[in-house]
This record gives structure tokens, C-alpha cells and sequence, in this order.
């Protein structure tokens, strides 16, 4: 079966195709820059096109038409409370996602435009929508409600929904799979440019640190994460911000950027070999604030079985792993240096054979785990 999964941001869109039920992708590749000024790539639209194009011809070609592909997957940011697993997609549910605009303005109404580019595209392809509020929804009321009135909730939808479960949910079950551990207690650490942290409970997530949108919780490359509601008052009531501006000093000014002049943890590394005090600050916040939630996750879950960390940061920033590791004995999370270091790319247990939590590493693959959801719905 010849899935298609399209991963589409603000202005990029990643591709796969699989020829399920492989793991390994067929052809894979990155449109950059869309609609940005300066960009041959006008649109998702052009995108799209183009993404057909190195499918269909050259020396590259995987497939000879667009009717090969049996299914189209589709990453989509924001399902709100209707959707808790992949979706086959229909009017009805184009109208929901339509209806979420407004809390993912950024992802929602492209992730809508490449579903409808992609039933032009692909006319006999199923299409199927993978919400990554999904996997959160497991989420008990005592956790994703506020605590504000009642009606906020009911009337606008304010609560948590969580992000990022798109990996959450393929990361925690290749560890369950890892540690053979049906019913394993886990910290999920998800520190790319967005960073999340979710605590899972036998493949069920208990809790996450993003809510209402993907802005609290962890500090991230730009956002700010958890921040005083008090401090964005401060700012309206005596220096005369605006919503606007302060959406944009929390969204993309901020974190990593903002404390260490850089969005990028390479650089934010540069600058402390440089001696930078900022980029040093930066990185014990960053370090410290994933600390702080493994503590309450710790306690939400009565015990721990293992961390985990996954994604750009996680992956590869051995750096990052031991300082948010650090002073944990208390926990029983003990790593070992030399296995940290020694970390090549693949599934691997970091802790000391004396830690009683496994501290792991395990690559993230969204794209596969959309395949495998739109493989499971079909087959």
C-alpha cells in the first residue's frame, strides 16, 4: 500500500512515501521557504506540485501517476476534543478543522489548504488526517481543565489539549516496546524548536506541559514557555502593549532566542565556548525548567520507569541530557557518561546499571507513525 504522508508547517512541507508496511521510506524530501519573499515556491499549492513532480519524473521517479498512491496522510496540528486517533477525512471533518483556525492559526489553515490541494492532486487516494492533539485526549478532566469558570470552557473550549503527541505516542511505545513494558510509567521529553514534555501511563498520556496552544510549559527556540499571567498585565497596563506585540515577544522572541541571542541550541553551544554568560543562562534555564516538570510528572504518575528524550535537541545535545540529569539521584535517574557520549542514533539506554530509572534515548519518527495510522485504518 503506497502511503503518502505530508507533514506541512507555516512555510515548509515534508513528505514521505512508504510502501507500507515497510518502516523505510521509498522517497522523502523538504519544500522550504513557502510563500516567504524571495521564494520561487509561492504556495503549498506550488509545493504540492512540485512533491509530485519528484515523484513522477526523472531518474527519481518512485511511481509512475498520482493514482499509485493508495492513501495520503496528513499531519494536523489542532483536532480540538472531536478527534483521538486518525480520521478519515470527509466534509464534515474539514469543517471541524476549519472551525480550529483560530487556535492554531499558524498550522490549521495550511495543514486545510494541503488537504484540499492533495484531494485535487491525488483523486483516488484515501484521505486521512492525524491530529496531534490526538494522543492527548487520554488526558483526566483534573488535568486539562483550568481553573476558571465553567463557561470559558464550555462555550469557548479552553482547556489543555497538548501537542507534539504525534511523537509522544511513537517515542513512549517504541520504549514500552524497548523496556518490554506494557504498563511502563514514562517521562516523554520532546525538546526540538517547539519542546514538550508528556507523562504516559501504560501508552496513555496522564499529562503534558503545552495547553490551551503550543506556548507554555518548556522553554523552547522562541517561545517563552510558562510565564507569569501577571507579567503580560504589567506589560499592557504600563507600557502600553499591545496582543499583537505580545504575541510576538512570546512566541518569537523569546526563549533560547531571547535569553541567548540565538533560536538554535548549535549556536547557543558557539556562544558558550565563546564564553557568553547569556548563552550559559540559557542553557541552565532550558535545562532547569525540564527538571522541574520530570519532578511533577514524577509525582503524577507515582514512579517512573523511564525518561526518555527524543527529537533534534534530545538526540543529539549529549550536553543537554547530562545537565537535565544532573543532582536526580534523589529520583534514582543516574546517567552514565560514557554511554551518553558514546550515543550513535538508535534506541539506547544512557543510565548506569545503579540507576533505577532508565534514562533513554529513542528517535522520534512522525512520519511513519502517521503511515502507521493510516495503514491501520485502511488495511
Amino acid at each position: 500500500m503506497n502511503i503518502l504522508v505530508i507533514n506541512s508547517g507555516s512555510s515548509s512541507l515534508k513528505y514521505q512515501l512508504f510502501k507500507m508496511p515497510s518502516k523505510n521510506p521509498v522517497s522523502s524530501g523538504l519544500v522550504e521557504r513557502i510563500g516567504l519573499e524571495g521564494s520561487p515556491v509561492a504556495n503549498h499549492n506550488d509545493a504540492l506540485n512540485q512533491v509530485l513532480s519528484l515523484l513522477t519524473e526523472g531518474e527519481q521517479a518512485v511511481i509512475a501517476s498520482p493514482d499509485e498512491i493508495d492513501a495520503v496522510g496528513h499531519r494536523v496540528v489542532h483536532g480540538g476534543e472531536h478527534f483521538s486517533g486518525a480520521t478519515l477525512i470527509t466534509e464534515a471533518v474539514k469543517a471541524q478543522i476549519r472551525k480550529l483556525f483560530s487556535l492554531a492559526p499558524l498550522h490549521n489553515p495550511v495543514n486545510y489548504t494541503c488537504i484540499e490541494v492533495a484531494e485535487d492532486t491525488f483523486k483516488k487516494a484515501k484521505q486521512i488526517a492525524v491530529f496531534d492533539t490526538a494522543f492527548h485526549q487520554s488526558i483526566p478532566e483534573k488535568a486539562y481543565r483550568f481553573a476558571i469558570p465553567e463557561p470559558y470552557y464550555k462555550d469557548h473550549g479552553i482547556r489543555v489539549y497538548g501537542f507534539h503527541g504525534t511523537s509522544h505516542k511513537y517515542v513512549t511505545e517504541q520504549a514500552m516496546q524497548w523496556l518490554n513494558k506494557p504498563d511502563a510509567k514514562i517521562i516523554s521529553i520532546h525538546l526540538g524548536n517547539g519542546c514538550s514534555i508528556s507523562a504516559v501511563n501504560a501508552g496513555k498520556s496522564v499529562d503534558t506541559s503545552m495547553g490551551f496552544g503550543p506556548l507554555s510549559g518548556l522553554m523552547m527556540g522562541t517561545r517563552s514557555g510558562d510565564i507569569d499571567p501577571s507579567v503580560i498585565f504589567h506589560l499592557m497596563e504600563h507600557s502600553g502593549y499591545t496582543l499583537e506585540q505580545l504575541s510576538t515577544l512570546l512566541n518569537k522572541q523569546s526563549g533560547l532566542l531571547g535569553v541567548g541571542g540565538s533560536s538554535d541550541m548549535r549556536d547557543i553551544r558557539r556562544r558558550l565556548e565563546q564564553g557568553s554568560e547569556e548563552a550559559k543562562l540559557a542553557l541552565e534555564l532550558y535545562a532547569y525548567r525540564i527538571k522541574k516538570f520530570i519532578g511533577a510528572y514524577s509525582a503524577v504518575l507515582n514512579g517512573v520507569d523511564a525518561i526518555l528524550f527524543t527529537a533534534g535537541v534530545g538526540e543529539n545535545d549529549k550536553a543537554m541530557r547530562d545537565a537535565v540529569c544532573a543532582e536526580m539521584d534523589y529520583l534514582n535517574i543516574i546517567l552514565d557518561q560514557e554511554k551518553n557520549q558514546e550515543y550513535k542514533g538508535e534506541i539506547s539506554d544512557i543510565s548506569t546499571s545503579g540507576s533505577r530509572v532508565k534514562i533513554l534515548v529513542v528517535p522520534t519518527n512522525e512520519e511513519y507513525e502517521i503511515a502507521s495510522q493510516c495503514y491501520e485504518q485502511l488495511k
